[in-house]
C-alpha cells in the first residue's frame, strides 16, 4: 500500500511541477497575496476530480469520443491567447501595482489599483485547468493508465497523486510571498506580466500545432 501511495505521489508531482499556465497563475496570485487559499483549493480539488476520473477508468471512455478533446483544445487555445493579451496589456500599460517588502519578518502589500476579485480568480483558475487538453492527457489518461497497473491498490495510488497536487499548489501559492522582495517595483511586475503573456501564447500555439502538423 505504501509503495502505491509513494508511486502515485511521485508521478503526480512529476506531472504538475512544470512551467505552465496554471502554475504561473497560482504563482502570480501568491506573490500578490490575492485569494491564495481559494486558488490553491480550486487547483487541488480540480486535480483530485481529474485523478479520480482517471483511476476509475473514465479516460478510456473519453478516448472513444475524440471530438471532446478537439473542442477542449481549441477552447483552451482561445482562452490562453486572451489571457496572454490581458497580461501583455498589463506589461505595456502598468497600473503601478507593486509590493512593499519590509526588512523584518512581516511583509505588507501596498494598495493595488488593479486587484483581482475572488470570483474572477476562481473562474480564471477553473478555465486554466479544465480548458487545457494536456491536463486530460496527463492526469486522466496517463496517470489513470499507470494506476491501473496497481490493481486493487489503484485507489491508493490516486490518493498519493492527489496529495502531491495539494502539496505542490500549497507550496507554490503560499511560498510565492518570498519572491516579493524581487517584485518591489512596477518594472518587475511588467517583466513578470510580459513573461506570462509569452508563455500563454506559446502554450496556445502548442495546443493547436498538432492539428496542422499531425
Amino acid at each position: 500500500m505504501l509503495s502505491s501511495l509513494a508511486a502515485g505521489f511521485g508521478l503526480g508531482l512529476s506531472l504538475i511541477v512544470a512551467i505552465g499556465a496554471q502554475n504561473l497563475f497560482v504563482l502570480r496570485q501568491g506573490v500578490r497575496r490575492e485569494h491564495v487559499l481559494a486558488v490553491v483549493a480550486v487547483c487541488a480539488a480540480s486535480d483530485a476530480v481529474l485523478i479520480a476520473l482517471g483511476v476509475s477508468g473514465v479516460g478510456a471512455i473519453v478516448t472513444a469520443v475524440p471530438w471532446v478533446l478537439a473542442v477542449v483544445r481549441w477552447a483552451g487555445a482561445a482562452f490562453l491567447v486572451g489571457y496572454g493579451v490581458v497580461a501583455a496589456r498589463r506589461a505595456l500599460r502598468p497600473s503601478g501595482a507593486t509590493l512593499h517588502v519590509d526588512e523584518g519578518a512581516s511583509t505588507s502589500v501596498r494598495t493595488l489599483t488593479a486587484t483581482t476579485t475572488r470570483t474572477a480568480a476562481i473562474l480564471t483558475c477553473l478555465a486554466l485547468t479544465w480548458l487545457n487538453p494536456h491536463v486530460y492527457l496527463d492526469t486522466v489518461f496517463l496517470l489513470g493508465s499507470v494506476a491501473a497497473t496497481h490493481g486493487a491498490e489503484r485507489g491508493v495510488f490516486g490518493v498519493g497523486a492527489a496529495a502531491a497536487s495539494v502539496v505542490w499548489f500549497a507550496a507554490l501559492g503560499f511560498g510565492a510571498r518570498f519572491l516579493g522582495r524581487w517584485l518591489d517595483s512596477p518594472r518587475a511586475w511588467r517583466v513578470l506580466d510580459g513573461v506570462i503573456a509569452l508563455v500563454m501564447w506559446a502554450l496556445a500555439v502548442s495546443l493547436v500545432l498538432p492539428v496542422f502538423t499531425g
